[in-house]
């Protein structure tokens, strides 16, 4: 049974804050956060390069960027804070193809380790025991240990096109959008990867699902990078749960 009735979520409140990235980004992808530091990554489809970024969360400056291409590869999807790291699937992109699962530093942004994956690989969350990756639109979750052994793969039958996933509090957080392109954040068993619980959210002003892309927690809080270009980060608190169903 679900540790949440599905309509218990109500939609999001209006923002906290909202701060404009001061240097644009390509096509973002995935975000993760300290609280000082805003880990970014981006595609550039045309010049066929990947961009690892950090952002001070304070200003919104950039601090440091690096490229994450080989070859075909050159994809960076939802990444995940780990400690001293930050683990990033890097694809090709196109789904049903490959990628690497690199793990950096996460202040100088050095490779220190990566292992392959025989898909294309869109997001990645990680515990001290595993790493978990959605392929494209997350159809399949793959389990691995930190060394690249593949423990389980399980489809998902949620709907939802997952971009970003954390492990929060022992649950998998994933943010998506739905067929009718909607979009919603989810929580999800870290086992079965059963729906337990589902956020909606709405649109930027310029018309973006804030799942488009970037998602992370916070302390209470969602994060969201939906926008290219003049990226700006949206920051929500977590509604709460209603008891009333």
């Amino acid at each position: 049974m679900p540790l949440f009735p599905l309509a218990l979520a109500a939609q999001l409140p209006p923002p906290a804050r909202v701060l404009t990235l001061q240097s644009q980004t390509a096509h973002v992808q995935g975000i993760d956060t300290d609280g000082a530091s805003l880990w970014v990554t981006a595609v550039d489809r045309v010049l066929r390069k990947g961009y690892l970024q950090i952002y001070s969360v304070e200003a919104g400056r950039l601090e440091k960027t690096v490229e994450l291409q080989d070859g075909d590869r050159f994809h960076p999807g939802g990444i995940a804070a780990d400690g001293a790291s930050v683990w990033i699937p890097v694809a090709e992109y196109k789904a049903q193809s490959s990628a690497w699962i690199q793990q950096r530093n996460r202040r100088t942004l050095e490779l220190e380790f990566q292992f392959p994956v025989a898909d294309h690989i869109g997001c990645v969350a990680v515990t001290p025991e595993y790493i978990i990756g959605g392929n494209w639109d997350s159809r399949d979750f793959y389990v691995w240990d930190h060394k690249g052994k593949l423990l389980r793969k399980v489809a998902s039958d949620t709907g939802n096109a997952y971009q970003d996933v954390k492990i929060r509090d022992g649950l998998v957080v994933a943010s998506g959008v739905l067929a009718d392109r909607k979009g919603a954040v989810d929580w999800l068993d870290p086992v079965t990867f059963r729906l337990l619980r589902r956020v909606p959210v709405g649109n930027t002003d310029k018309g973006e699902p804030l799942t488009r892309e970037g998602m992370t927690l916070f302390r209470g809080q969602l994060w969201f990078l939906p926008e290219d270009g003049v990226s700006r980060l949206f920051t929500f608190d977590l509604p709460a749960i209603r008891k009333d169903r």
